[in-house]
This record gives structure tokens, sequence and C-alpha cells, in this order.
């Protein structure tokens, strides 16, 4: 089994790797916009899958990164230092809200982490000074690797790939190392965790922290890629987006923002032939999934999986080695 999965995975990352040469220019950024909100949408799946803490604040770190980005990139600065400087500033914005988090729950800790949201929205309008308002900022340049540029769409892609793949590890490794459990054990009894000695304080900080500096790479993936940024790219629209990928995908499934985003970013594409309905038809579609399968797709497969087993005839334990006198 464990064989089939890792043979799965090199099929899907062939795929990944082949795809940009089977599209057109606007099918190549359709892959990579797939790309930078998975990666956004893994950070929302750490605060809300794993941890149980309800954030709606997820566009507005994306904006955090971006714009970091994107000032520092357009002064002159190597991509690396900036997303490094986006990422580190995400984190300690993110830490400081997680702190009513310790005080509140559920959709009173979404009011905050909306307010949040708004609040980041008006700064990235109104400080002209520095965000460009309403404006936004025009001419974000793309990074260079090793003196190699990446203004083509199809370098670009495949840089925004050895990233999402660097986060997926990461992303890996962190839910299956003693703090993933940790977060797991929060998200399901946050006082019995705090029993066996798990620190509930800093886990709940640590996966607003986290979450919010995996939106800040999404947003400095973005602002390369469309090369123009405003602050209507970061509402409360977008992250409310971004829920809907960790939701429909499977909340607290690994792959889940894989799938999610998948579907909410690819999706309205390939309903373009509906014309002025397809908008109509995406939004049934998505209540339809919500009302069958309101733990995601990957809760509805583990379902199946699960049925499938507990139909099969259990092997008596004594008959093994078959009957003996």
């Amino acid at each position: 089994m464990k064989q089939l999965k890792i043979l799965g995975l090199v099929a899907i990352l062939a795929g990944l790797i082949i795809a940009p040469f089977t599209q057109a220019t606007y099918g190549t950024y359709v892959l990579s916009s797939w790309l930078v909100f998975t990666v956004a949408a893994m950070g929302l799946n750490l605060t809300l899958g794993y941890a149980g803490q309800i954030s709606l604040a997820q566009a507005a770190f994306m904006g955090i990164g971006a714009y970091t980005t994107a000032i520092m990139t357009m002064a002159g600065l190597p991509w690396i230092a900036s997303v490094v400087v986006g990422m580190g500033l995400c984190f300690v914005v993110g830490l400081i809200l997680g702190y009513p988090a310790l005080r509140v729950q559920h959709h009173f800790l979404a009011f905050v982490t909306l307010a949040f949201t708004t609040l980041a929205f008006l700064v990235m309008r109104n400080e002209e000074w520095l965000t460009g308002g309403i404006y936004g900022l025009v001419g974000i340049p793309r990074p260079s690797v090793a003196g190699l540029s990446l203004m083509d769409g199809t370098r670009y892609y495949f840089f925004t790939l050895g990233v999402f793949v660097l986060a997926s590890l990461s992303f890996w490794w962190l839910v299956n190392s003693p703090w993933g459990r940790a977060f797991k054990g929060l998200r399901e009894n946050p006082i019995r965790a705090n029993s066996l000695g798990v620190d509930t304080r800093l886990v709940t900080l640590l996966a607003f922290a986290i979450g919010a500096a995996y939106g800040g790479l999404s947003g400095a993936l973005m602002a390369p890629l469309v090369q123009y940024i405003d602050p209507m790219s970061f509402t409360l629209i977008i992250s409310l987006k971004i829920l809907l990928m960790v939701v429909v995908g499977g909340s607290g499934y690994f792959f889940g923002p894989f799938l999610g985003a998948g579907l909410v970013i690819m999706l309205p594409e390939f309903l373009r032939f509906a014309e002025a309905y397809y908008l109509m038809i995406y939004a049934a579609l998505v209540v339809f999934l919500m009302v069958v399968c309101p733990s995601g797709l990957l809760g509805l497969l583990s379902r199946a999986i699960a049925a499938i087993r507990s139909r099969e005839p259990a092997e008596r334990g004594d008959l093994k080695e078959g009957a003996q006198l």
C-alpha cells in the first residue's frame, strides 16, 4: 500500500512537470495560481483542520507577504530576502493574532480574524506612500535563479512548483511530527491535551503563526506571478475562497487543500462553455458538494473505504494456522 502511494505521488509530480507543455500561456497561469493558492490553503488547513482554530485572515497574510515582496524586490532586493522578511512578518503577526484564540472560540474567534482582515485591507488601501493605495503596485519583477530570468511564464511555473514541493514536504513533516499530534489533540479535546502535558497555549499560538507564514509565502509567490497587486486582491472574499478550498477538499486531511484548491481554481475554467451562467453552475455545484459531503471530498472517500472494509468478513484468529486437534 505504501509503495502504491509513493508511485501515485511520483505520477502526480510527473504530471505537474509535463502539464505546462500541454497548455497555452493562460493555462500555465491557471496552474501556477493553483499552486499558489494551495500553499495558502495548506496554512489554513493547519490552523483550522489540524488545530481546530477558525480563521478568516488568510487573505490578509497573503497581502502582507505580497506587499512585502513587491516593495522589496522593486527596491532592488533579491526575492529570497523578501520572502524571508514577509514570512517572518506574517509569523509574528500570526503569533499576536493567536492570542485572542486563547480566550475566545468558534464564531467569536472568526469575528476577531474578520476584523483583522478588514484592518489589513484598510491599511493597504489608505497608506498610499507605502502600498500605492487603490492603484496598487505595478511592474513587480520576477526573481532570477542562478542568473536565469523567470520572466517566462513556464519558467516561473517550475519555480513555483519547486517552492510548492518544498512547502508540501515541510508541511508533511510538521503534521507527522509530535507537533502535529499536539495540533490534533488541541482540535479534539483541549482539556485532555492539556492534562497529557501539551502546552495548549503555545500550540494555539503556533497554529496561527505557522499558518500565517504559509499565507505569506503564498503572497510572495503571487506578487511576481501577476506582477500587479492592489488591496482588492486580499479582501474577505479571498479568505472565504481559501476557506472553501480547505472545506471542500477535506479539512484535517493532508491532501485536502490540494484537491480543494484544484476544484475551486480550475472548475470555473471548465465551465466557461456555459458563458454567462458558468458562475451560477459553479455555485450550485459547490452547494451540492457541501450537502453531500460536509466533511469534504477526502472525508467522503475515507468513509467509503471504511464502509468497504467493514463489509469484508473478518478472519478468525484461531483458524489462521488451520484446524488442529
